[in-house]
């Protein structure tokens, strides 16, 4: 018995029409933290992207995520400053907390 043949479609074809997604020029206009943020994530200009970045670099440097839990985040001194004093936040709330620190 012949076994049929089968056409495979190609895949690059598929990929080559995609068009690469531009960044939305909103979000990568650089923005200012002040003090409080600026001790954790340095005081120079950044855009969001890039300050929420430095964040997770410094919470996760500092094993500040909770291990049962991965979405709160356990604040210690610096962070506690940019949460509002609250000691454990998750990460969705962090953003808003954050939103507060840029202008």
């Amino acid at each position: 018995m012949a076994k049929k043949a089968t056409k495979a479609k190609p895949a690059a074809k598929k990929a080559a029409k995609k068009a690469k997604r531009k960044p939305n020029p909103a979000l990568m206009k650089p923005v200012q933290p002040d003090a409080i943020l600026g001790a954790v994530v340095g005081a120079k200009p950044a855009p969001r992207g890039q300050i929420t970045k430095k964040l997770w670099d410094y919470i996760k440097k500092n094993g500040l995520q909770d291990a049962k839990n991965k979405r709160n985040i356990n604040a210690d001194d610096a962070l506690k400053a940019v949460f509002g004093g609250k000691k454990t936040v998750t990460m969705f709330e962090m953003t808003k907390l954050v939103s507060k620190h840029i202008s």
